[in-house]
């Protein structure tokens, strides 16, 4: 496990700038050529604190950290900015924890599918996070390369420093596609959507 977190902090170090991005900017991207096949990955909404407690359990939502009042108005924000532009998502995943299920629903409504790879890399072994974030790539490959349009995932700090080496705040989005090499790259970054 340590050597999983020097990792993260080494991957966000070397993190290259990201260039913030206007709504417009965004919602030109998700109807135009960037989305026509990309990923646009959420953190959660806000919940807080930090981790879960011990002992907490996938499926029981009492025993894990969950969006308090204004991280469900954040999400609520998220699905009425979608909404306001008619902007609907092929597809939404989510990470199984119960914050970043809220988070989706509240956004996108019921048709959201949880994806045990976008779970916090943080409650599984260092083989465990190798196969998702592996999965993550696969998956986002798959999207951009069918050009059907954008998917939401909506998944945790964590992943984005393991997939991407930067973080994000509570209910911030990175549209995602793929660098000539195949990895993974941060095409816009939506701040404040939420707030």
């Amino acid at each position: 496990m340590q050597r999983r977190r020097e990792l993260l902090v080494t991957g966000a170090a070397l993190a290259l700038p990201v260039r913030a991005a206007s709504s417009d900017a965004v919602e030109q991207a998700l109807r135009g050529g960037l989305a026509a096949g990309g990923v646009l990955m959420f953190r959660h909404a806000l919940a807080p604190g930090t981790f879960d407690p011990p002992g907490f359990k996938l499926g029981d939502c009492a025993t894990q950290r969950n969006l308090n009042d204004e991280g469900r108005r954040q999400a609520r924000r998220i699905g009425a900015w979608f909404s306001a532009r008619q902007l609907r998502p092929t597809r939404v995943r989510s990470s199984p924890w119960c914050r970043c299920l809220e988070t989706a629903r509240l956004a996108f409504g019921d048709r959201v599918e949880a994806w045990d790879a976008l779970g916090s890399p943080r409650a599984g072994s260092d083989e465990a996070n190798a196969q998702a974030l592996a999965q993550l790539r696969a998956g986002l490959a798959t999207v951009v390369k069918q050009r059907a349009g954008f998917e939401v995932w909506v998944t945790h700090m964590f992943v984005f420093s393991a997939l991407l080496g930067e973080g994000a705040g509570s209910g911030d989005s990175v549209l995602l596609g793929l660098s000539e090499d195949g990895a993974p790259r941060v095409n816009v970054r939506l701040t404040g959507l939420a707030y």
